[in-house]
């Protein structure tokens, strides 16, 4: 049976192929639209439009890459029309230590996909509903960052600084679109049973499934609610350890065991990595 109707009948959606990408792109096709699925796993993305291969198409770019992207988004303009709704998912994760000089092509990749990868998404959309000028429907840009982005956290530094600079650039893109018209959503997600959470070794607090997440998500969304956290109680945990000492906090945080880096057994795949 199809969900209840959503605001948005088009979307483009990078990170399809897993997790809350995979979940995201399941309730926007049972709700009737039409979705652009991005990701690097072809069968998995093929498996999804397969649901409704009228209303879908794949695509398979490096979302670093801003003539891919460019070529991506005038593709799916010409077959499904223009989007209301995009959905910046893709994003990696991995321990990073500062000491280790291969270290660095990591934390090098992991702002190039978290925080380059949202930028060259949006802009072809964000180019074109600008250039239309007004409209009556509603448009939306949705950037997935971490609560990982709020503070540091030992042998995460690559990946609290993407998230935590993804979440400033979706601050001032939010100021520059909102006379617009224009949606600007930053959704923190806690911790979620996804491939990028299966090799950590350290409490993950208010676990979550990736298709509670999504209904959650899409529906904030639609609520015009700007700052998105999932689930909402891990928010609060986190502000409660900011107000503790600096060195209760780094205390508490050091007696977890490190994210794997890449390489390492349990850690997650980094596209693109050399």
């Amino acid at each position: 049976m199809p969900r209840s109707p959503l605001p948005f009948r088009n979307a483009v959606l990078t990170g399809a192929c897993g997790g809350l990408g995979q979940a995201l792109a399941r309730e926007l096709l049972a709700t009737g639209a039409r979705v652009a699925l991005v990701g690097l796993n072809r069968p998995a993305l093929d498996a999804m439009a397969a649901l409704s291969p009228e209303r879908c198409a794949v695509y398979t770019p490096d979302v670093a890459d801003s003539a891919a992207m460019q070529v991506l988004a005038g593709d799916w303009m010409a077959r499904q029309g223009v989007p209301d709704l995009v959905i910046a998912n893709a994003g990696v994760a991995g321990g990073f230590d500062s000491a280790e000089a291969a270290d660095l092509a990591t934390m090098r990749r992991m702002l190039e996909i978290n925080l380059l990868g949202p930028a060259t998404t949006f802009q072809p959309f964000l180019q074109r509903w600008r250039s239309d000028g007004a409209t009556s429907s509603r448009r939306g840009l949705v950037g997935v960052a971490s609560i990982a982005g709020w503070h540091g956290m030992p042998g995460n530094g690559a990946y609290c600084a993407s998230k935590g600079g993804l979440i400033r650039y979706l601050e001032s893109l939010r100021a520059e679109c909102r006379s617009a018209g224009i949606g600007v959503y930053t959704v923190s997600p806690g911790y979620l049973r996804t491939g990028l959470t299966a090799g950590n070794r350290f409490a993950m607090p208010g676990l979550m499934e990736p298709d509670v997440a999504a209904r959650a998500l899409l529906a904030a969304v639609a609520a015009g609610r700007e700052h998105i956290v999932l689930p909402r109680r891990i928010g609060w945990l986190s502000h409660a350890l900011a107000c503790l000492p600096t060195h209760w906090h780094e205390r508490i945080l050091l007696s977890q065991p490190r994210k794997p880096r890449p390489g390492e057994p349990g850690a997650s795949d980094i596209p693109g990595l050399k």
